[in-house]
């Protein structure tokens, strides 16, 4: 059943990088905003007149806690309607007409495989859900090995809290990778080899792939190549 619309009323909002933003988003009709991490809600914007051409669909955050909460971060696009109207017009207080959750890009009922979350951009949201799930439940969990590709380390989004996950989570470990600048301590270039190098030889492997089209759909031909079934990769694309 597709949820309902409902009123969601911006609680707070933050400036994460040069180009992003987060936005903590309150719905005050449902006192428990139940979702699986990984799920994404839908915004009704006033942009244009037709409705369907007016919705915007966004990667939810944060984790589930048993709030009304929820966290969104949005990057800004040149020309973009959606995002033009969020980082002009959207402020603490402001009125929103929201739908969800929905989406079955979410972690499987029993971690049963080694999972490599790989990532551009803002597609670090579901998986920063996905991480802080596990840890705040303590759900049983193979490897797991988030891979999230930037242009430069002032890109990076959610760093300090990752880096400190990896002391905080066992088996999980954080690979930041930068494609514009070589800093002792990131991987340099793209994903796309950082990926292939830690699974090499991992028949356990399963994946998980969220950011831009050409991102995800290089990544998708690079492991069907690699060997690996379909089956074992999961894609959720942006834009």
């Amino acid at each position: 059943m597709i949820p309902q619309w409902q009123k969601g009323i911006v609680q707070r909002v933050e400036q994460a990088t040069e180009n992003t933003r987060r936005y903590w988003i309150e719905l005050p009709e449902t006192p428990v905003f139940d979702f699986k991490p990984g799920q994404f809600v839908t915004l009704d914007l006033p942009i244009h007149e037709q409705r369907n051409k007016r919705w915007r669909s966004y990667s939810i955050a944060s984790s589930p806690d048993s709030g009304n909460v929820i966290e969104l971060v949005i990057v800004y696009l040149e020309g973009g309607l959606g995002t033009t109207y969020f980082f002009n017009e959207v402020k603490e207080g402001s009125e929103l007409v929201v739908r969800g959750p929905q989406g079955v890009f979410t972690l499987p009922e029993n971690i049963e495989h080694d999972i490599y979350m790989i990532c551009t951009g803002t597609g670090i949201a579901p998986f920063r859900s996905m991480v802080n799930h596990i840890k705040h439940h303590n759900l049983p969990h193979h490897q797991l090995h988030l891979i999230f590709g930037t242009r430069t380390k002032a890109d990076l989004l959610y760093e300090d809290e990752l880096s400190q996950l990896e002391t905080a989570l066992p088996n999980f470990k954080y690979h930041p990778v930068l494609s514009r600048e070589d800093i002792e301590g990131y991987d340099k270039g793209y994903v796309h080899g950082v990926y292939e190098k830690l699974c090499a030889g991992n028949p356990n492997a399963h994946f998980m792939l969220c950011g831009w089209k050409m991102m995800v759909d290089e990544a998708k031909k690079r492991l069907l190549e690699m060997g690996y079934d379909k089956k074992a990769i999961h894609l959720e694309l942006y834009g």
